[in-house]
């Protein structure tokens, strides 16, 4: 699986003549303008747009604050945590490798933090996975954080109401960590990871670990279930290590689904997505407990595939979900 691309346009270029911009500028229409804050820094001005809100930067921002886990390691990866006043809201562990970095930022808040919170950290820069970080019981509005000086971007994955920025690809995940890195001027560091995660996934292409596998992605329900459907993480992953979604046809990264479907399908393999909310192990409970469920050809010969809920969504751990379920149904292939 190749992904060709040369590095996409987002950011607009300061025009010769230009007049200094503040360091965020009103990012909707209508929202009034910060106080000039002098010339931009070499390279800026640059505008990071998503979900049709924009902010624009005039230097790179020194206290950013992460309001979603899949946030927070976009910027861990491209080695920000220097730059970081605060973060919040995991679903699951921070991976061994940016542990020791994630230690130093001060988390606000098990999950969002109210306005006020965030206001205390003094952020310069919002980045959220989700739109409901800009919630008004969470952070507020991205056009009110504007009117403070606080600039703010949000995942091209995250608009709500299923209506993402960007179709959903390892390209457009991409697209998001370079918006990351170019706002903070370090596009080199989003380079290298590209770079690495698409040898990674050449490699899996070239294996074919899931070929001729029908799989159901359980993210988590009990009535029904909340199935990895063809258009998210899950289906780029799927299609990653060559194995076949059985509910590919349902439009949107996720779908509610009959358990009458599933036991229809009789899947080969089951991936169970491992979340604080919803355990890989209750999951298994679950299947393995209900009559009808547990006469399963995956669960009566346990062939299961754990990944963390943080490496199945679009993000910076999309590429090291797919390597895991490429290793794990390698291993479940030996087992016979």
């Amino acid at each position: 699986m190749t992904v060709t691309s040369s590095r996409r346009t987002r950011f607009l270029p300061a025009l010769a003549g230009l007049a200094a911009l503040p360091l965020v500028l009103g990012a909707c229409a209508g929202a009034p303008e910060a106080e000039d804050k002098g010339p931009a820094a070499s390279g800026y001005p640059v505008e990071a747009s998503s979900c049709g809100f924009t902010s624009t930067f005039t230097a790179a921002p020194e206290r950013a604050v992460t309001m979603n886990q899949g946030a927070t390691e976009v910027m861990l990866a491209l080695d920000l945590s220097d730059r970081m006043a605060g973060t919040a809201y995991l679903d699951d562990a921070v991976p061994e490798k940016w542990a020791q970095d994630y230690g130093t930022v001060k988390v606000l808040s098990d999950e969002y933090p109210d306005n006020e919170t965030l206001l205390a950290a003094k952020p310069d820069f919002v980045y959220a996975s989700y739109a409901s970080a800009f919630g008004p019981e969470a952070g507020g509005a991205q056009d009110e954080l504007t009117k403070l000086g606080i600039g703010s971007f949000l995942s091209l994955f995250g608009c709500g109401e299923n209506k993402p920025s960007a179709d959903v690809s390892f390209a457009s995940v991409w697209d998001e960590i370079e918006i990351v890195a170019d706002v903070f001027g370090v596009p080199e560091r989003a380079d290298a990871l590209e770079k690495e995660q698409q040898g990674e996934l050449d490699r899996l292409a070239a294996a074919k670990p899931g070929a001729g596998l029908d799989v159901f992605w359980f993210d988590s329900g009990d009535k029904t279930a909340f199935a990895g459907a063809g258009e998210g993480g899950p289906q780029l992953i799927l299609d990653a290590v060559g194995a076949t979604n059985i509910f590919a046809d349902l439009d949107g990264g996720w779908a509610d689904v009959s358990w009458e479907r599933v036991v229809e399908a009789d899947p080969d393999v089951i991936v169970l997505a491992d979340a604080s909310w919803s355990t890989a192990a209750d999951k298994i409970k679950q299947l393995e407990k209900d009559p009808a469920l547990k006469g399963l050809r995956a669960v009566k010969a346990k062939k299961y595939v754990v990944i963390p809920f943080s490496e199945s969504t679009p993000g910076v751990r999309l590429a090291d979900g797919a390597v895991s379920v490429g290793e794990q149904l390698t291993d479940l292939a030996q087992q016979g």
